[in-house]
């Protein structure tokens, strides 16, 4: 007879590498699983098929222990019974960037055609919510479909699935990205273990089926049915052939069968006979009652995105863009060392991980891999800059005498860059194999004229700067065809505005001898707490919070600056205030105000706050954790002991800048709390944007009427903006990943500084008192106002100006000499008000130069680009960089590219090298 249903049951393990356990204890485990594996699918074809779900770095941990099963491995994987990929790591989705996501991509799939091919299935199957750009993703990556388990339909405690209102019909959906890319969406209504140990006795297989076929049919569209046989790290069931047996003895009607992921997703297409709902854009999970969004995770245990901003930043945004552009000077690509440095990284970037919400343990140890990765970027980046200095033509810098001391100022971000840098510069030095003695080595150095020098430019102009000597100092070379080279120096540190410096591009200053007459030193400071650039005022108020003037709108922003102090009852997922608490603030409180710089490029203003705050949440706290209490109906409060905290703010306004600096610096001797700071803006607005992977998003102030929280802060990545016809303020941010528009009447952006926590959460007690975050913290923003009018592109602007205070500036010292590279140069420029620079890089199979960009507006654009080097072709293509048929360029060499709205365009060159 004709089968109504089919069951397809697949087997599988959620494999987060660290979690509740530190990553050792859940390596020893999976060991023990892929030897089952292994051992069951060498006896016969009745267990047809594994899917390996921690993607493709869980064959490395395993061989790293296991190498002598290399061939069983790459046996079963060839034939299609092991399925791997197409990810390198089960990636968190809002806290990392959106070439961290590519290089993911990338790597999973260039380590699956090791052993086979890579499974093509968009699998999420636990990420807190979807950005909106991923469909795109996939469909660049040759991918059309994407399972996932959270974001769309309301879900509670423990993915309980709750009835009504639904964003979709059923458990497939047509998911739509903000460029229209459209995948099949399979959501896990029913979670990725609704086919976990499946009973092969009769009478318990029964009362089993009867329940899970019938929650299955509940939400799909289809009789294909898909039923996941695993959780986390759950052991393989490995009698599932005998109890698929039983299963279809039970049901005549019911087609069981052990199956796969791409075998369910092509019955399912074959099956499909009516509309599907369609969802747009991202999958945050706003159409619950906001308890189980995990949005919090954002701003748990902050260090750790903090650091992965910088080493993510160092990666994409300096050492690749570095290294391309000496590797066009003849210097050789460091594919193997980028290879090394972003899994290193990435292997930070599961949920579990980057979230924050995992053992002490295992976050300890994440710090160890983020200094790792980024002492390779930065190995790359000392290399890289000092082949391009050394290319550049200095002898610009001759007619000062014999000893001028040129430096490099590098811009690696895609646009022109001008700010206040430091760059520490040798006067002199004097190596120890000359031979002096060590006491005649410091006195020739300590005897350093460091006089009646100034900064120039390529031009000779007279460039303001500040000179810190730093005194004697020890330093060593490590030649390549000799042995370490130690010396003596002494140390100088300059600090100077670089102004228009090209994108991806360069630009020579020279410390040189030259008398010059002293001129009336300018100042930024108008008043005695009042700073001003031709763009920007700051008036600061006795109670440290600021006014920030837009000169061009006339638009005041007022009260910025307040902090904010609540109790937080919660954990390492969700924040929870204690019940009738009344937050602490600045606001009023006198602060200690006074200059802290005074030059004609920078002017800062420090202010301190002394506050007294509780020192933990009461004794209750401890009582709900113990006996498991769920957070929203938690009734503990705070201590009435109190700690001091000591906040320090340094305001800073640059000669020539769009947006005012904000750092923030503290001691953190409290538990159980969050910190924010407030930024009134005060615009009328009904919507906000956020910068998230490869798009701005645009998202409600107001949440949906099933919110029942009374928090509603999301993520973010470079930064948060609001704007209404006239105006915008645009908060830039250096991985400070939580923000919230209060419904305050003001449109107030809160920014997450630190949240202070002590338990993990989720399904037991896992204590984590390092999630308290004791100690040092520094903070940094930039506020950005602009003119918001069409015309404009001014929100255009702020967001570059964002994207760039994300990227820190290159300088390098280097010798007067003749060179190739013009004082003043980039090799590459383009043109486009909508489109974002991501990406440069060489590609490791073509050794082409790819480019890529992101357009920040729903609207079509154009790129136009042109470059000095000497090409054979250029193509577009996908963020995989495959080849493709070369693009005619205009008569003057100009390539012009038609992007589509909210597009992610990749363009590949083959350059002709030296």
């Amino acid at each position: 007879m004709n089968k109504q249903k089919r069951a397809h049951i697949i087997s599988h393990t959620h494999w987060d590498r660290e979690w509740y356990l530190p990553y050792e204890k859940h390596h020893v485990r999976l060991v023990a699983l892929v030897d089952s594996l292994l051992d069951k699918l060498d006896k016969g074809s009745d267990f047809r098929s594994f899917y390996l779900d921690g993607q493709t770095i869980i064959l490395e941990d395993y061989l790293q222990v296991r190498p002598e099963n290399k061939e069983r491995l790459e046996k079963h994987i060839r034939e299609g019974r092991i399925l791997i990929g197409p990810w390198y790591i089960l990636q968190d989705a809002f806290l990392t960037s959106g070439e961290a996501n590519v290089r993911n991509m990338q790597i999973g799939h260039r380590d699956a055609k090791q052993y086979g091919e890579p499974a093509k299935i968009g699998y999420f199957p636990d990420t807190f919510g979807l950005v909106g750009q991923t469909p795109q993703l996939m469909q660049q990556s040759g991918i059309s479909n994407a399972f996932f388990g959270r974001g769309v339909k309301p879900t509670g405690f423990n993915n309980t699935v709750s009835d009504g209102g639904y964003e979709s019909s059923f458990s497939e959906l047509i998911w739509e990205g903000p460029d229209g890319s459209k995948v099949l969406g399979i959501l896990f209504a029913n979670w990725y273990s609704n086919g976990n140990e499946v009973p092969v006795d009769e009478a318990e297989a029964k009362t089993f089926w009867d329940k899970k076929l019938a929650d299955a049919e509940k939400y799909a569209a289809t009789g294909e049915l898909l039923f996941m046989n695993g959780c986390d790290h759950q052991p393989i069931q490995l009698d599932l052939p005998e109890a698929i047996e039983t299963a279809s003895r039970l049901y005549s009607d019911t087609e069981f069968i052990h199956s796969s992921l791409p075998e369910y997703l092509q019955s399912l297409e074959g099956a499909l006979d009516r509309d599907l709902s369609s969802v747009k854009g991202e999958l945050r999970s706003q159409r619950t009652d906001g308890w189980g969004t995990l949005v919090n995770t954002a701003s748990a245990r902050v260090y750790l995105k903090q650091m992965n901003q910088e080493g993510q930043a160092l990666l994409e945004k300096v050492a690749e863009p570095l290294a391309s552009f000496a590797h066009l000077l003849g210097q050789s690509y460091p594919h193997h060392l980028f290879t090394y440095a972003w899994k290193t990284l990435m292997q930070n970037h599961p949920h579990d991980s980057i979230c924050g919400c995992s053992v002490d343990e295992v976050h300890r140890e994440m710090v160890t891999r983020f200094d790792k990765s980024r002492h390779v970027a930065e190995a790359i980046i000392d290399e890289s800059k000092q082949v391009i200095a050394e290319k550049v033509d200095t002898s610009v810098f001759c007619e000062y005498g014999e000893d001028p001391l040129p430096l490099i100022a590098m811009n690696t971000t895609g646009w022109a860059r001008s700010g206040v840098l430091s760059v520490e510069l040798d006067a002199a030095r004097l190596y120890l194999r000359e031979g002096f003695t060590l006491e005649e080595t410091s006195r020739r150095m300590k005897e350093t004229d460091l006089s009646g020098r100034v900064l120039v430019d390529e031009q000779g102009n007279a460039v303001p700067c500040s000179v810190e000597d730093l005194g004697l100092l020890f330093g060593y070379d490590l030649p390549e065809d000799k042995f370490r080279q130690p010396y003596m120096c002494r140390r100088v540190r300059i600090t100077f505005q670089a102004k228009e410096v090209p994108a991806l591009g360069l630009r020579a200053y020279a410390w040189v001898r030259r008398e010059e007459q002293q001129q009336e030193a300018a100042s930024l400071l108008t008043g005695q707490r009042v700073m001003e650039n031709e763009a920007l005022k700051v008036e600061i108020a006795e109670d440290g919070s600021f006014a920030l003037i837009h000169k061009k709108t006339g638009q005041t922003y007022r009260d910025l600056g307040v902090y904010e102090d609540t109790g937080d009852i919660g954990n390492e997922y969700m924040y929870r205030q204690p019940e009738g608490e009344e937050a602490l603030t600045t606001k009023g409180l006198a602060a200690q105000i006074r200059v802290l710089e005074d030059t004609p490029y920078r002017a800062s203003v420090e202010i301190v706050h002394e506050l007294e705050i509780p020192v933990s949440g009461d004794e209750k706290l401890d009582q709900e954790q113990r006996e498991l209490v769920y957070y929203p109906e938690r009734k503990a409060q705070r201590s009435d002991s109190l700690v001091p905290l000591r906040i320090c703010t340094v305001i800073t306004l640059e000669a020539d800048a769009k947006g005012v600096f904000v750092e923030t610096k503290l001691n953190n001797q409290a538990k159980d709390h969050r910190l924010r700071a407030l930024f009134p803006t005060d615009l009328d607005a009904a919507t906000h944007l956020a910068d998230s992977m490869f798009e701005i998003a645009e998202r409600d102030n107001v949440p949906a009427s099933e919110w029942e929280n009374p928090s509603n802060t999301q993520h973010q990545q470079a930064f948060v903006d609001i704007k209404d016809a006239h105006s915008g303020l645009t908060i830039a941010n250096l991985g400070l990943n939580e923000y919230e528009v209060l419904r305050d009447g003001r449109n107030t952006i809160a920014i997450t500084l630190l949240r202070a926590v002590g338990e993990l959460g989720d399904w037991g007690l896992f204590p984590t008192p390092e999630a308290q975050c004791l100690g040092e913290h520094t903070f940094r923003m930039e506020l950005i106002p602009y003119c918001a009018d069409d015309e404009a592109n001014g929100a255009f602007e702020a967001y570059t100006e964002a994207y760039q205070f994300q990227i820190p500036w290159t300088v390098c010292q280097t010798g007067v000499h003749s060179g190739q590279i013009a004082p003043i140069y980039t090799p590459l420029r383009w043109e486009s008000a909508e489109l974002a620079f991501s990406s440069m890089k060489m590609n490791e199979d073509t050794d082409n130069l790819l480019l890529r960009w992101f357009n920040m507006s729903g609207s079509n654009t154009q790129l136009i680009f042109s470059t000095k080097i000497s090409v054979e072709s250029m193509y577009k293509t996908t963020i995989m960089e495959e080849l493709a048929p070369p693009i005619a360029r205009t008569a003057v060499g100009e390539l012009n590219v038609a992007v589509g709205p909210c597009e992610i365009v990749t363009i590949g060159m083959k350059p002709i090298l030296p």
